[in-house]
């Protein structure tokens, strides 16, 4: 019997992706009720910090024209090392690479998968995993019947801690000649900005800011706070802000320690998004907005006196 997990770390320049550390925590968690054995696979050039996983091994298939991700040879490998390794259970970060890698590995193992995980449980010996549903609504829990099993991890649920670090046994593996039918050329990061997806405290803004002008002070509570700036689907597709920061169904999904959200009502397809959030702050004018049923600390006001003096005592207490 394959009693083994393996987990794809996923890195970007060399440096490993917070979401696939989340994902190891995950898979270690669930390892520990199955009595299972945790490995991880890299792929990719020259890559920081593997030995430091919490797994017993790491695999790397390294070569640089794999430092950017490729659809075909990341897909290739993984699939690859799942069969030789006899993995039965694959885990990936949900994000924008793991939810098109984590698919195609399926296909290529003819195994189930579901996305979107926020928990694992065993009923009977079989793993439950709950994932949100309804616009995040209500979460729903599903079993896979097939062999072999894939799963996707929602980012910032399994949160990490000071003992997750390891000290992994690390074999590379070269490749010579990938297949690079389909790569990346280059990655942009937009301004240099704290992605929301990865941000540990987000500062967002919706509607209620009348203008884009007005992002200046979603912008600055941000810096003092040390967070990163989201949005609302309004105020992007009016042109306000840019679509990766976008927080909701339609944009990025995010569960950061604290979420501040400033001027949005709270839509559903917004909550979808965030109120995962450990804490959620909300300042909105309007009393009744839907944005206070999901909030821990709620500031029925106007947000342009609000947010200044926030900001001004936070400095205060900073200094």
């Amino acid at each position: 019997m394959a009693n083994k997990i393996l987990v794809f770390i996923e890195q970007r320049n060399g440096q490993i992706k917070r979401a696939s550390l989340e994902a190891v925590k995950a898979a270690n968690n669930l390892a520990e009720k199955l009595s299972y054995e945790v490995t991880a696979v890299s792929v990719g050039n020259e890559v920081s910090d593997l030995d430091k996983i919490n797994v017993q091994k790491v695999v790397h298939y390294k070569n640089n024209e794999l430092e950017n991700y490729s659809t075909s040879a990341y897909s290739d490998l993984v699939a690859e090392f799942a069969k030789e390794s006899d993995a039965e259970i694959l885990f990936f970060g949900n994000t924008a690479l793991g939810k098109d890698l984590a698919p195609r590995v399926s296909v290529k193992l003819e195994a189930g998968i579901i996305m979107d995980v926020v928990e694992f449980n065993i009923n009977d010996g079989n793993i439950i995993a709950s994932r949100p549903v309804y616009a995040g609504k209500a979460l729903t829990n599903v079993k896979v019947n097939t062999k072999k099993k894939v799963f996707t991890v929602r980012p910032n649920v399994f949160s990490l801690s000071d003992e997750e670090s390891g000290s992994a046994q690390v074999e590379i593996k070269e490749v010579s000649s990938p297949n690079l039918a389909c790569k990346v050329v280059e990655y942009k990061k937009a301004g240099g900005k704290l992605d929301v997806a990865e941000a540990d405290i987000i500062v967002s803004g919706g509607r209620g800011l009348k203008e884009a002008g007005n992002f200046k002070l979603i912008e600055d509570l941000a810096e003092v706070l040390g967070g990163a700036v989201g949005a609302s689907r309004a105020v992007v597709d009016a042109g306000w802000r840019p679509h990766g920061e976008q927080v909701g169904q339609t944009g990025k999904t995010v569960s950061p320690t604290l979420y501040v959200a400033v001027g949005i009502s709270g839509a559903i397809q917004h909550l979808a998004g965030m109120r995962s959030s450990k804490y959620i702050v909300a300042i909105n004018k309007d009393a009744d907005a839907p944005i206070f049923q999901i909030a821990d600390y709620g500031i029925a006001g106007d947000a342009f006196e609000i947010v200044p003096a926030l900001i001004e005592e936070l400095k205060k207490v900073k200094a």
